[in-house]
């Protein structure tokens, strides 16, 4: 079986070689994932714009979007690296953990954010009306819900990469639900 290697910045292309710089410059290195999209020389650019497009989401929930799909989608990588986040944007490992299970009891409207993302991960997108309607019973709105559709989809390329890659993670491991 082929082994998927992460690429060095030497092997990317010129345009890939830009963001990787960039993306050094920002977080301090190239997380292995982002390396990864540069086996191709546009999905590192187009999951940069996905991943950084304007939202009505605010940080918080979209950490909470990224937690709750990397969870059901069991993504080694991504739980660890959005663990991290998740503390950055002012999580507690505590309420990190919850939301991963698809509450927030901490918080109204992100529980209800936190276990309509379970639902439509669950139900591969046929989500139950009920959830539906406690998300929209929390504040949320319709624009809230496309945006929110948005991250799932951008995190579900990420975990399925992954996934597919296996490539090494390099943030510290998140703990076990």
């Amino acid at each position: 079986m082929k082994t998927v290697l992460v690429p060095t910045y030497e092997q990317a292309s010129p345009a890939n070689q830009a963001l990787m710089h960039n993306l050094k410059k920002a977080l301090t290195f190239v997380p292995n994932l982002y390396a990864t999209f540069t086996h191709s020389d546009t999905a590192l650019g187009t999951y940069l714009t996905l991943q950084s497009a304007k939202s009505s989401l605010s940080a918080k929930a979209r950490e909470a979007v990224n937690l709750a799909v990397s969870e059901v989608n069991q993504c080694v990588y991504c739980l660890a690296a959005h663990t991290a986040v998740g503390k950055m944007v002012g999580f507690t490992e505590e309420q990190i953990l919850d939301i991963r299970a698809g509450i927030a009891p901490f918080d109204a409207r992100l529980d209800a954010l936190a276990r309509l993302v379970r639902n439509v991960m669950l139900n591969r997108g046929h989500t139950d009306t009920a959830v539906l309607q406690g998300f929209f019973d929390a504040g949320w709105n319709e624009g809230n819900l496309v945006d929110v559709m948005v991250v799932i989809g951008d995190k579900t390329i990420a975990n399925y990469l992954h996934s597919t890659t296996r490539i090494p993670v390099d943030f510290p491991l998140a703990s076990e639900l």
